[in-house]
């Protein structure tokens, strides 16, 4: 895979050298050669000569930055002309927020360009929080996401980071034979060296070799990849049905049901307002601080607003003022963008940016803000947050006038 290619690509080399097993694997009766490709790879390539599939990756999901695979599109023609089943896989590193990896599904889904049926998978390798059981919730919502939008759900990794940070059993109780599995054997050959098989239940694909840092090798040991290709083979696509994001469960367990949070040993401010989908400024600034001031263990910080924090400041009114000073008025409304632009967690151009949201991107805001030389609104979110975006220049009198 592509994000942290040479950091992975050390680690499962160096766990390889712990997991050289000779084990008896289940398989079908025929196994089936591809690659998996990425922009780092301009072309498909038949590296074993019996090449019959690809999997491609559409883009993914940084800590709520989305962002597209230019090569995408590319390769799926590429792979067509070659008669090779196409599938995709996903960058995910949503950690354990389920409401981000429904909005990255969201995204990703309407833009396969391969038929029902085929491989969908989730690259989890990287941003786990350091709970198991919320990164398996997300990682489980996801793969339903998927299954619901009738695709073939898998989870790629490689196996340290699975059982540091996800449940697998879990995942293979409701979807077996699930995992597509990075375990490289050593040296050049194209083909599998079963000794160096990474010991674990529910593969399906193995990714066995990255040859020499070059190109993903993989073998497909259960006829998965057939997916989408045997009752779809004219490869036509249907948009699936997109689900609405869910709150995700809280699972913290420094939290409290006042909005609070228990400063642990080796929290920084940083740490604490990416848990809460706040940036450092707005977190330290909501408790009268600066970000230069000490926190401690045991210490008691308020990351969620009040009421009166949030809201009018009399019944009935209209307009209120933030913690900033900025004044802001109630005006529910949607527009289709027509532009890249940034949400950001503050109505600031200095504020954390939560994602880019394309041309096309459907934005429901419930207030807006005139400083700063723009005018601001403000998008809901999930437990009480909010994003913010610049919809225009306050000189431009024309409402919204950067958008359609």
């Amino acid at each position: 895979m592509d994000y942290k290619r040479k950091l992975k690509r050390l680690a499962v080399a160096i766990a390889a050298a712990f997991l050289m097993v000779a084990i008896p694997i289940t398989v079908s009766a025929n196994r089936y050669y591809g690659g998996d490709y990425s922009k780092y790879q301009t072309n498909l390539y038949n590296n074993t000569g019996k090449d019959s599939f690809a999997i491609d990756q559409i883009g993914g999901d940084v800590n709520g930055y989305i962002y597209n695979d230019w090569t995408y599109s590319r390769h799926a023609q590429q792979a067509r002309n070659n008669g090779w089943r196409f599938h995709t896989y996903i960058w995910d590193q949503t950690g354990s927020n389920s409401w981000e990896t429904q909005r990255m599904l969201n995204y990703f889904l309407p833009r396969l360009q391969q038929p029902k049926g085929a491989i969908v998978a989730l690259d989890y390798e990287a941003g786990a929080s350091w709970s198991v059981e919320g990164n398996t919730d997300a990682i489980l919502v996801g793969m339903r996401q998927i299954k619901n939008a009738g695709y073939t759900p898998m989870l790629y990794s490689y196996r340290p980071y699975l059982m540091a940070h996800v449940d697998v059993n879990r995942v293979l109780a409701e979807f077996p034979n699930s995992i597509w599995v990075a375990g490289y054997q050593s040296g050049l050959s194209v083909w599998p060296n079963f000794g160096y098989f990474p010991s674990m239940n529910g593969v399906s694909i193995w990714q066995y070799s990255d040859y020499g840092g070059q190109q993903d090798l993989n073998v497909d040991l259960t006829g998965i990849t057939n997916n989408g290709y045997t009752n779809h083979s004219s490869g036509s696509y249907v948009a699936p049905k997109v689900q609405n994001p869910v709150t995700p469960k809280v699972t913290n367990p420094a939290t409290n049901d006042n909005g609070t949070y228990v400063v642990q040993r080796g929290d920084s401010w940083w740490a604490i307002a990416n848990k809460y989908g706040l940036n450092m400024y707005s977190l330290s600034s909501l408790n009268g601080k600066s970000i230069n001031a000490t926190i401690y263990p045991g210490q008691v910080l308020k990351v969620k607003t009040t009421a009166s924090q949030n809201q009018p400041t009399a019944t009935n009114s209209t307009t209120w003022r933030d913690s900033l000073g900025d004044t802001w008025h109630h005006e529910k409304g949607t527009f289709t963008s027509n532009t890249w632009i940034n949400l950001r967690w503050g109505a600031r151009q200095s504020s954390s940016r939560i994602a880019i949201l394309g041309p096309g991107s459907v934005i429901h805001y419930d207030a807006w803000s005139n400083h700063g030389g723009y005018i601001w609104v403000r998008q809901p979110r999930a437990n009480g947050q909010y994003g913010y975006l610049v919809v225009r220049n306050s000189t431009n009198h024309e409402p919204f006038g950067w958008f359609k």
